[in-house]
């Protein structure tokens, strides 16, 4: 059986897969590789920092590191509402992108309250 972090962890990884997936529709303009860049490095950031705040030393390394998850996952957000917005690409892909990232949003943020 898997525990709570195992599986945010696979969340975390699947839409950081799946991100890839609209960043190769973004990349035919200089707007949309810019765009797609900062959307992919924000998105497999976030994953790649739970893996670290996972491995924290202390409970506040471990806050601290999930600190940068929420940051990342809010860039990540910030950037495909901006896509939305701006109409590069649109869809119920799109919106449920937009679910997911608010939803990882915001189980990192009460884990952050909750650890504090």
């Amino acid at each position: 059986m898997k525990n709570k972090r195992n599986d945010l962890s696979e969340r975390l990884v699947d839409f950081a897969a799946e991100i890839i997936k609209l960043v190769v529709k973004l990349n035919r303009s200089a707007v949309g590789r810019h765009i797609a860049g900062q959307l992919l490095c924000s998105s497999i950031s976030a994953g790649a920092n739970y893996e670290e705040a996972c491995g924290a030393g202390s409970r506040a390394d471990f806050i601290y590191k999930l600190q940068i998850v929420l940051k990342e996952l809010r860039e990540t957000l910030y950037w495909l509402r901006f896509i939305k917005k701006s109409k590069l690409v649109s869809g119920t892909a799109l919106e449920l992108f937009i679910q997911l990232a608010r939803e990882l949003t915001n189980i990192i943020a009460k884990s952050i309250v909750t650890a504090k």
